[in-house]
């Protein structure tokens, strides 16, 4: 090339690149021209270019993948999805655990079914919800993929057809959760379901969880609809996908756990002609139930075993699964009858809810499902001890952290200690109140308190959702959580980015396992980014992850100091977003993301978003292949 002839738009110079193949990283200079890698080697000639980024001392890969997210939401209302662009994240996948929004608005006289169904699954406010609804402007699975043609999305999106909503559009809301499809109608969804396979989508999504229910009147006892489809129903579905070498997500129904695992077979390709590539949710490291992933990781070996010809991987997280509860509003609690009560009402009816905490018998329930498994000489007690509870909700006090107590020196201690020193005090040691407003607080609560159920119904009674609390509920062993993601039977790349707003925020969870990766050397990174890039294109079907010469460039560049030193629990936030008119959750790796491109043009740097990122169409709908 000529001196002064400019043939590249960008060239990225002296960085260590990862390229996503599970090869060792090397030196390499990366080009740039149209969107697209243009050419790689040493030394290129940066006169060539009209623009020259030095990486030198810094980590180059393709940008990473989200594969378990529910942006879908957020997506028409900020095409930017700026809290994934910070993280290194170009792509990320919707439409999981069976809702999604690619029926279009679906609303039915008064039924709206996008808000029923995201409300206490994801937990998002319905005044969030319906302005994504309101966002909406297309009418079929087609007519989505197609619209974000004209929407200036920042990263790639994909999507799974949602089975929840695939049974609304054919069934209606009411018989969706109330029978099964006539014949007609379950050829019907088979239809829809092969047509959006050769539109492009990944894959089917359904959802088997026993806590995730509706959320507006008349049905708030009930589950979403896909849990109201039998087996023979999903088999039939998922013959459609099987036959297209498209992807399965799905979760575990852990109520019955012979049960999940026979739905999981349907993997196999020995018994039902075809492999079936099955993602589930997900391994980690339960803190009530921690050897339940070996179980899990076993069966996913003995399914993609030759036995069994299957292809089922388990979605890992990897960091510590912390969740934070505003007073009951968190999915800590649908699992249990009494508090799924409370959550089934609206989000700001107070007394509808201080009512319920005062009805004695609602005060029995309660107290009975806080003790179950918890104590007593009985048989779901031996069975939390052998570490196979009957429910996984954490109520152990010395586990659950106070962030933004009521009472400021609340802030930081565990909910144990605060009631310790209640008892303390209620027992005539004035001096365990550590100042007058603690004293005054603990003035109120009954005395003697009892127990830890009765001081959590306290809680609820006299501030509803006004304390909050953290738990880690997984994944507290950082060499387990290590081990899980680089587990064969695993993939990670799992975050649930755009779900449960204020509850939880893992943005960052591609950093954090190359944090975790970065602890064992280079070539463990090197494997990771394979397992944040083109493994999982590779699973799903899709054209991204890579930095071969004609690949859409989309890359991350990594300080790796900054990533050593990095703490996600020290950054997560609790932040106002303008775009929901309400807090959410979000993570802050400032200083580990030194540069994001997507389709060439950087998009993030200096810790900061460029003027482009929203002003152009950089990401694609990636169609599945």
């Amino acid at each position: 090339m000529a001196r002064g002839k400019k043939g590249w738009d960008t060239l990225i110079q002296n960085a260590l690149v990862f390229d996503g193949t599970g090869n060792a990283p090397e030196p390499l200079d990366i080009a740039i021209k149209d969107g697209k890698v243009a050419a790689k080697g040493s030394a290129l000639p940066g006169y060539a270019a009209s623009e020259v980024i030095d990486a030198d001392g810094l980590w180059l890969m393709p940008g990473l993948l989200d594969i378990h997210t529910h942006l879908d939401l957020e997506v028409d209302l900020d095409p930017r999805l700026p809290e994934v662009v910070r993280h290194g994240t170009t792509t990320v996948l919707m439409g999981n655990c069976s809702l999604g929004t690619s029926f279009g608005q679906q609303i039915e006289g008064e039924q709206n079914p996008i808000v029923d169904c995201f409300t206490r699954v994801e937990n998002i406010p319905k005044p969030v919800l319906n302005k994504c609804v309101e966002a909406v402007s297309w009418n079929s699975p087609g007519e989505y993929l197609d619209h974000f043609d004209n929407v200036p999305l920042g990263p790639n999106v994909a999507a799974l057809l949602p089975h929840s909503m695939l049974r609304v559009e054919v069934m209606g809301l009411q018989d969706s959760i109330s029978r099964d499809p006539t014949e007609a109608e379950l050829q019907r969804m088979c239809d829809i379901l092969d047509e959006a396979m050769e539109q492009g989508y990944v894959g089917m999504s359904t959802d088997g969880l026993p806590f995730h229910f509706l959320a507006n009147e008349p049905h708030t006892d009930k589950r979403i609809p896909t849990q109201f489809a039998s087996f023979g129903e999903l088999k039939r579905l998922l013959n459609v996908v099987r036959e297209r070498d498209r992807v399965w997500q799905t979760t575990p129904i852990i109520e019955n756990r012979a049960k999940a695992f026979v739905y999981f077979a349907l993997t196999s390709g020995r018994l039902f002609g075809k492999t079936l590539k099955t993602s589930a949710l997900s391994v980690m490291e339960f803190v009530l139930m921690p050897k339940a992933s070996g179980g899990f990781l076993n069966f996913a070996k003995l399914m993609n075993s030759k036995l069994f010809k299957g292809n089922l991987h388990f979605q890992s997280l990897a960091t510590n699964f912390r969740i934070w509860s505003d007073g009951i509003v968190s999915p800590l609690f649908e699992e249990m009858d009494s508090t799924c009560r409370l959550i089934a009402k609206e989000y700001d009816d107070v007394e509808g809810r201080r009512k319920l905490l005062n009805d004695p018998e609602f005060i029995e329930q309660f107290r009975r499902d806080w003790h179950h498994g918890r104590r007593g000489n009985n048989l779901a007690h031996f069975k939390t001890k052998m570490g196979l509870p009957d429910t996984m909700v954490i109520r152990d006090l010395f586990r659950m952290v106070f962030d933004r107590a009521p009472v400021e020196i609340w802030n930081g201690n565990t909910l144990q200690e605060v009631m310790d020193r209640l008892e303390r005090y209620q027992h005539g040691d004035k001096e365990a109140a550590r100042d007058s407003k603690e004293q005054a607080e603990f003035d109120k609560f009954p005395n003697p308190i009892e127990d830890d159920a009765n001081f959590m119904l306290h809680l609820l009674r006299e501030y509803d959702r006004n304390f909050r609390y953290w738990v880690d509920v997984g994944n507290t062993t950082r060499s387990v959580v290590k081990e899980l993601m680089l587990h064969e039977q695993a993939l990670p790349g799992f975050s649930d980015s755009g779900a449960h707003i204020t509850n939880m925020a893992f943005f960052d969870v591609n950093l954090m396992a190359l944090q975790l990766a970065q602890e064992d050397g280079q070539d463990t990174v090197a494997r990771v980014v394979r397992r944040l890039t083109r493994e999982p294109a590779e699973f799903f079907g899709l054209d991204t992850g890579r930095l071969d010469i004609g690949s859409q460039a989309d890359i991350a560049i990594i300080n790796p100091d900054a990533l050593a030193s990095y703490d996600t629990n020290a950054n997560r936030q609790l932040i106002y977003r303008e775009l929901f008119e309400h807090e959410q959750m979000v993570n802050r790796s400032d200083g580990v993301v030194s540069r994001v491109l997507i389709n060439g043009e950087t998009v993030w740097q200096d810790n900061d978003f460029t003027a482009i990122l929203g002003e152009k169409k950089l990401g694609r709908a990636l169609r599945a292949h």
